[in-house]
């Protein structure tokens, strides 16, 4: 059997965790012949709540799970770790503008970062899940300077996920008969879900999404509102924010960065936009159509882009800019 990884998740007391650990624990992330070392960390207050995850953890009786760690001290927790899933964060509370939120986490994604640079291995692989999550991972990867910036990556594969189900439902088939959607740019109200490339199998026959809708103005209207605005509709009808959808997500995301895409297929990943092939502006953490292999992303080139989609790409880049800006004027002052 091989040696085991040793994964870190933060907010490991939360609720998306809660759904996310069980899923690595049991194999379907990392596979069910890698052992792992699970190290779970939150923040003081919620140990006694870690605890009983903890031991729920040991009563799975798990064979993959040869150790869990607990622990609220960031040295501890960053320490020789393979894997950094970084679900923390600060949340958007009722009163907060979107400044606050950037502010909040800067502080904790600096010092992650810091962290990450100081304790990690150089190869650890940075899935930043906390919102707003490719500001967060930009934050993370400028205090981490010894780890490659191509190491890290932000969650959109829920927005991916959330697009590939609406494409399902309208057309009445299972969502792993959509492939090729996209997300552009943003975890956030401006991203752009784009399904010009993707094909979807109907009737066992595989066609062009846009051909298969044969609707227009809902693929750019509905269906794009719809997955802009799919995280708030869970939270009115729930209460909560997604949990289980996010878990999955993330699932998905590592298992996907573990053994790759299938060939001529791709995922929507947040990465370092720097030599893009789509003219985003260089320094962004931006959500591409990405394809991997050996646990390396590569951006996938030469999709011919319409002046739609440019100017949906154009307008979440600039929000993405603007949180840039803001972010930097507060870890300046920190």
């Amino acid at each position: 059997m091989a040696e085991p990884i040793k994964v870190l998740v933060t907010g490991a007391a939360g609720q998306i965790a809660y759904s996310l650990l069980y899923n690595i624990a049991k194999g379907d992330v990392f596979g069910n012949d890698q052992p792992l070392i699970l190290v779970l960390l939150d923040i003081a207050p919620m140990m006694s709540v870690l605890d009983g995850v903890v031991m729920e953890i040991q009563d799975c009786a798990l064979p993959l799970v040869h150790g869990v760690i607990a622990t609220d001290k960031e040295d501890e927790a960053f320490k020789d770790i393979d894997v950094a899933i970084l679900v923390g964060s600060m949340p958007r509370r009722e009163g907060m503008e979107r400044k606050d939120l950037l502010q909040a986490n800067a502080k904790i994604f600096k010092t992650q970062g810091c962290a990450l640079d100081k304790f990690a291995k150089k190869s650890v692989k940075v899935l930043v899940v906390g919102n707003p999550a490719n500001t967060n991972c930009l934050t993370a990867i400028k205090s981490a300077p010894s780890i490659p910036k191509e190491n890290f990556s932000c969650l959109t594969r829920l927005d991916h996920n959330r697009a590939k189900a609406q494409i399902a439902s309208k057309l009445g088939v299972q969502s792993g008969d959509v492939k090729n959607v996209i997300i552009w740019g943003n975890h956030s109200s401006t991203q752009y879900p784009d399904v010009t490339h993707a094909t979807v199998k109907v009737e066992g026959k595989e066609m062009n999404v846009y051909d298969a809708v044969a609707d227009d103005n809902w693929l750019k209207g509905d269906f794009i509102a719809t997955v802009q605005q799919r995280g708030a509709a869970v939270i009115k009808a729930r209460k909560l924010s997604s949990a289980m959808s996010a878990a999955k997500a993330i699932s998905d995301h590592m298992r996907t960065l573990w053994f790759g895409t299938p060939v001529n297929e791709w995922v929507s990943m947040g990465v370092i936009s720097d030599g893009n092939p789509y003219n985003i502006p260089n320094d962004l953490v931006y959500s591409f159509p990405v394809q991997i292999k050996n646990k390396t992303w590569n951006i996938v080139p030469c999709l011919k882009i319409n002046d739609f989609s440019c100017e949906k790409m154009k307008a979440t880049a600039k929000e993405l800019l603007q949180e840039k800006e803001t972010a930097s004027e507060f870890l300046s002052s920190i």
